[in-house]
């Protein structure tokens, strides 16, 4: 590989030497190739000579935000999840030293399958008749997680349980006021309304923070392979979990937001209402308070997608990318849509 077609964020001699001491199969040299998708951390996919293929994580390029691209956390709860229901690709090692290639990184083994987020991809690789199972084995794999007893695999201090919920809105509200473009009164709005209407409960799991189709594999058979991007993990309200994951899905038929997965409009996925209810009924729990929770993840939504797009802005992601002002209006279209379920929010 020429040093120009090293993709940016790779230190490729000081990489390929890590590789060497932590890596035992491995044999040089690499080359490294972006894995495209993604808003939040870097994935690359790093091949060796002999074939074996591997995924290194780091966070953007700029404009960190250590709480939001904390991919050491990542590793440690991939770490802690293997040998659980969770599927998980096993990690390998992380870069703890900032100055082999500008962020601590870690290395996980590359999981075959595909990441849906278009309805091309859907129609290549998961027929109709298949896809109302992979929906259902997703939501349970999201209420296989939320059955995991934290101090069993070592998370029971991955942070504090209790107020959860209003720790999450003064942390993406501090997100918000820390890379806004512009003012939209929508956010302080549905904030206002959350802090009178999301109501603490007392269960406290392992919570995902990002959970959807598009951040899991799925394998050939149609199944879930991997579930990726831990950097959100914490502990904390499970319905708040299931919320994020029924606000991304888009019922079939129905109109999707720019660079939000539209994956899911195609004929033989279930509805949202479905979804939830397979939760509620895998589960056991009382998913009868869910608006509240689907308020706040739009709100948190519209607020992570104002970050993509002040880090493309700022050239995190390198060069490329011509429509990130869709992103601009995605997020207005987010917190208009936490505000009509937000009953009091709309002026």
């Amino acid at each position: 590989m020429t040093l120009a077609s090293v993709p940016h964020g790779i230190d490729a001699a000081a990489v390929s030497q890590w590789f060497a001491r932590h890596v035992e199969e491995v044999e040089l040299p690499l080359a490294f190739t972006v894995i495209p998708g993604g808003h939040s951390n870097l994935s690359y996919r790093v091949a060796d000579a002999s074939g074996h293929r591997y995924v290194l994580r780091r966070p953007p390029l700029a404009m960190l935000t250590p709480s939001a691209h904390d991919v050491l956390r990542e590793s440690r709860v991939m770490s802690a999840l293997r040998g659980t229901p969770i599927p998980v690709p096993a990690v390998r090692g992380e870069g703890r030293d900032a100055s082999i290639t500008g962020a601590e990184f870690f290395v996980m083994d590359h999981v075959d399958g595909v990441v849906l987020r278009e309805p091309a991809e859907v129609e290549e690789h998961v027929p109709e008749a298949n896809r109302r199972g992979l929906a259902f084995r997703l939501v349970e794999t999201l209420a296989e997680l939320h059955a995991i007893d934290p101090p069993e695999v070592g998370l029971s201090d991955l942070a504090r349980g209790s107020g959860y919920l209003h720790r999450q809105l003064r942390r993406w509200r501090s997100q918000w006021d820390s890379w806004k473009t512009r003012d939209l009164d929508a956010v302080d709005r549905v904030e206002i309304w959350l802090q009178d209407n999301l109501t603490e409960r007392d269960e406290v799991t392992i919570v995902h923070g990002d959970f959807r189709l598009d951040n899991t594999i799925v394998n050939e058979r149609g199944e879930v392979a991997a579930v990726l991007d831990w950097e959100l993990c914490t502990l904390g309200d499970p319905l708040a979990d299931l919320a994020v994951m029924s606000a991304y899905w888009v019922d079939p038929g129905a109109e999707s937001i720019p660079h939000l997965s539209a994956a899911t409009t195609l004929p033989g996925f279930p509805t949202r209402k479905e979804l939830i209810a397979r939760y509620a009924q895998v589960s056991g729990r009382d998913v009868s308070t869910i608006d509240p929770y689907l308020a706040f993840a739009y709100w948190r939504i519209a607020i992570i997608l104002e970050g993509v797009y002040a880090r493309y802005r700022s050239g995190a992601f390198g060069e490329g990318h011509e429509d990130f002002e869709d992103i601009r209006a995605a997020a207005d279209r987010l917190a208009a849509q936490a505000e009509l379920i937000g009953p009091g929010t709309r002026p």
